[in-house]
């Protein structure tokens, strides 16, 4: 017997009315059976029929309304469609008609599950359209053939995993820019720092290549003094990889004797995973500058010291406009923690600064056409330009330090 329930009986018997086929009544249902069930699905719901006298089906009509249809199940037609394994279709019978109508087709499933779910059709569907020769079954036979001949190597390639380079890197030119600057397929510098790292590592550790990355970066025209900046180089498929603290140590010697341009510190080899305390946090960091500003208007010392007053100034920077052709236009909130000025002349005076990582001190000092606000022109209420720019300290407590 079909598991269904008695709270069932009333929805099998709407479903059926409506054109629905035996799959759809039982889909609803929530039932997984066959559609050979559909002789015991119509004794379901005949009960109720033969308790009720007349039942809704065939209720008073009014004469100016359409004729009404009912749905009534031919047994012979369900004997022979439950054979085949298919679904019973209701007939639909106009009232007073003795001929069905000319729709016997699913209202939900539209004939799929009556038609193109039973067995005999499945196997119609894979004789004709499964193409042996399209599958590859002449080319690739199965079980392939036993073969005549050893398997001849023709090439073997060893890889190593990378190894990971870390270190800090100070930078006293204000003509070398941290990465190669080529721009419109012309190189417009002789070298930079990344090559000037790498190429002795390159040779020491015999690799295929480098990816270089580092806690910020500075302008062309910006030393980096201080305690450094830190970086880190991948050094690609290495053929050899282990190096003791004294063949580090030279290595560190030896690229500091390749430039008087730039100085490395704490050089070590570390991990994969290591390599993810230089960007942690990189926003909340803080870091230290030196500038030299000229301003328009003559200035004597009193005119600058409200400067060191100021403390956790906000500034609202839109991305500025010597940068804009590689980062997303944006308006960032950046802090400059404290302030403190040397009166040099009427127009000069130092200017050092402690900010949160990502500020642009450029643009804070001469205010990129009112793209930073507030900005240093409109603190001194003149116009102010930057003539030079040192980094004094990048606040990453990464990599370790190793003493000398």
């Amino acid at each position: 017997m079909l598991p269904l329930k008695e709270k069932d009986r009333p929805i099998v018997k709407k479903l059926l009315e409506a054109g629905c086929c035996a799959r759809c009544v039982l889909r609803f249902c929530c039932l997984g059976v066959q559609s050979d069930t559909a002789r015991e699905l119509c004794a379901f719901i005949s009960d109720s029929e033969n308790n009720e006298s007349q039942d809704a089906a065939v209720l008073e009509q009014h004469t100016e309304d359409p004729p009404s249809k009912k749905m009534k199940m031919d047994a012979a037609e369900m004997d022979v469609q439950s054979e085949g394994d298919s679904a019973v279709v209701p007939t639909v019978m106009e009232e007073g008609d003795a001929e069905p109508a000319d729709s016997d087709v699913c209202v939900v499933c539209l004939g799929v599950l009556q038609q193109f779910c039973d067995e005999a059709y499945a196997i119609k569907v894979c004789l004709v359209t499964i193409n042996p020769i399209a599958l590859g079954a002449t080319v690739f036979p199965c079980p392939p053939t036993r073969p005549v001949s050893k398997c001849i190597a023709q090439d073997v390639q060893c890889l190593h995993v990378s190894v990971f380079v870390a270190g800090r890197y100070n930078k006293f030119s204000r003509t070398l820019p941290q990465t190669p600057w080529v721009i419109d397929g012309e190189r417009r510098m002789e070298s930079s720092v990344e090559e000037l790292i790498a190429a002795p590592l390159l040779s020491s550790f015999r690799a295929e290549g480098f990816n270089f990355s580092s806690s910020g970066r500075e302008d062309v025209d910006v030393r980096t003094l201080g305690n450094g900046r830190p970086f880190a180089l991948e050094l690609l498929n290495p053929h050899r990889a282990r190096f003791n603290k004294a063949e580090v140590r030279q290595l560190q010697e030896t690229i500091n004797q390749s430039s008087d341009k730039i100085r490395v510190r704490d050089l070590q080899i570390v991990s994969r995973d290591a390599m993810g305390h230089m960007k942690e946090g990189e926003e909340d960091k803080t870091k230290s500058y030196t500038a030299l500003i000229w301003t328009q208007k003559a200035i004597n010392k009193d005119d600058i010291t409200f400067l060191e007053e100021t403390k956790e100034l906000k500034l609202a920077q839109k991305t500025p406009l010597r940068v804009l052709h590689r980062r997303p236009l944006a308006v960032r909130e950046r802090v400059i923690h404290t302030m403190s000025t040397c009166f040099l002349d009427a127009h000069h005076f130092h200017l050092k600064l402690r900010t949160q990582a990502g500020t642009y001190i450029k643009e804070f000092v001469h205010g990129d056409f009112g793209r930073t606000k507030p900005n240093l022109c409109d603190l001194l209420k003149s116009e102010t330009d930057i003539l030079e720019l040192d980094v004094e300290s990048v606040d990453v407590d990464w990599p370790p330090s190793i003493p000398e």
